[in-house]
């Protein structure tokens, strides 16, 4: 019996796998391939479950875009689901001078992308928004939203399948092969004939890019952030998410307080680097990943230019005192004791040879199908807008055969 030859393979079971394959499934037969025995179980199920409005993002960017499009159509999604979604709106404080010009880089940013309603915020200002929260300045951002994405990715499969996608989990994609016009593609359990793939592959990334025989411009480097949840009788501590200015040499946003969609309060994460790109539990080490990050130069090239500030991460990483000092800058009230170990998250960062930390999308747009290298927050906002945006990248390519 001949095997089915699918357009598209999807590589990938997470919220921008799912959101593609929902989008290619009405037009083009679709496998989804997902390594794990269960879907959305790395960035898109371990994340802080924030909407982002838009306020980060150079305007005109490509970034800014997808995001404002995606935090609309993932409202609409969610509304006509029933899948809890909260348009909570978040303030960002600064906590110090130097942070001013960059609060106000944000909220001129954030107009450009089309934010109604922010408001700069002066310290009385903030006590009324939240009584606990102090700082010398603030943005009320009212646009974002709580979510929890490993929700909405079931419901994004659950669409793919109706509109005829399969979906194949404990499906690790071992080798690639072209064969004529089309691809081979060896899993744990069976061949996978396809004419072109989308890889949305996250934290193997880089590595399905060599495996298809293709020269990666960045390398995956994996970062840590652990979270804390804050103690039942303490929850009420603030009651919208609390964030810092971001530092603008990194892709980070910094440690920050969460409510989440179903009632806690969670806060975090760090960013430290990881040993292991899929081990969330100790030990948190492989052998074949650290060799991955340790080899490469611009681990090396990164570390030499930010070694103090990784040099801080890790320590905070260790320490609850310290970590708890870190949010105390935005709500003085948060003790050690008030911090319960939840979970981690690792994150896929894409590094190139010199050091640089990519806060962009980076997409390969090969023969052999699209392969995307970097998916930086906010991914998971925009990710109904990314999988438009990959399908229709997908079905040019069909359509110029």
């Amino acid at each position: 019996m001949s095997r089915p030859v699918y357009d598209i393979a999807v590589v990938g079971g997470g919220i921008l796998a799912l959101a593609t394959a929902r989008e290619i499934a009405t037009h083009l037969s679709v496998v989804v391939l997902e390594a794990e025995d269960q879907l959305a179980s790395h960035q898109s199920g371990r994340n802080s479950g924030i909407a982002h409005a838009g306020l980060y993002y150079r305007p005109g960017s490509l970034k800014a875009r997808l995001c404002r499009e995606g935090r609309q159509a993932l409202e609409r999604f969610c509304q006509e689901r029933d899948i809890p979604y909260d348009r909570r709106g978040k303030l960002v404080i600064a906590s110090h001078e130097a942070e001013l010009p960059r609060l106000d880089e944000l909220q001129l940013r954030g107009r450009a992308n089309g934010l109604r309603g922010i408001e700069r915020l002066d310290p009385d200002e903030i006590r009324r928004r939240e009584p606990e929260a102090t700082g010398i300045a603030g943005l009320w951002v009212p646009q974002t939203g709580l979510v929890d994405y490993r929700q909405v990715s079931l419901a994004l499969a659950a669409e793919a399948r109706r509109c005829g996608a399969r979906i194949s989990t404990s499906s690790r994609v071992l080798a690639i092969a072209r064969k004529g016009r089309g691809l081979e593609l060896q899993t744990q359990t069976e061949t996978v004939h396809c004419r072109r793939l989308i890889a949305c592959a996250g934290l193997q990334s880089d590595r399905l890019a060599r495996l298809a025989g293709l020269e990666s411009p960045v390398h995956i480097v994996p970062f840590r952030g652990d979270y804390f949840e804050i103690r039942p009788e303490r929850q009420n501590l603030v009651h919208h998410p609390v964030y810092p200015v971001p530092d603008p040499r990194f892709p980070f946003l910094g440690v920050h307080l969460t409510p989440t969609i179903d009632g806690r309060l969670e806060a975090g994460p760090n960013a430290v680097l990881a040993l292991a790109r899929e081990r969330y539990h100790p030990p948190r080490f492989s052998l074949r990943d650290a060799a991955d990050t340790l080899t490469f130069p611009g681990t090396w090239n990164l570390a030499r230019r930010y070694w103090r500030t990784g040099a801080d991460e890790i320590l905070r990483s260790l320490s609850r005192h310290r970590f708890a000092a870190a949010l105390a800058e935005l709500v003085p009230a948060v003790r050690p004791e008030d911090l319960g170990p939840t979970r981690c998250g690792i994150r896929a960062q894409a590094v190139g040879p010199d050091g640089r930390l990519c806060d962009d999308f980076e997409l390969l747009d090969e023969e052999s199908g699209l392969f995307v290298l970097n998916a930086p927050s906010p991914a998971a906002t925009a990710s109904l807008a990314i999988g438009r945006f990959l399908a229709e990248r997908a079905l040019v390519g069909f359509e110029a055969e």
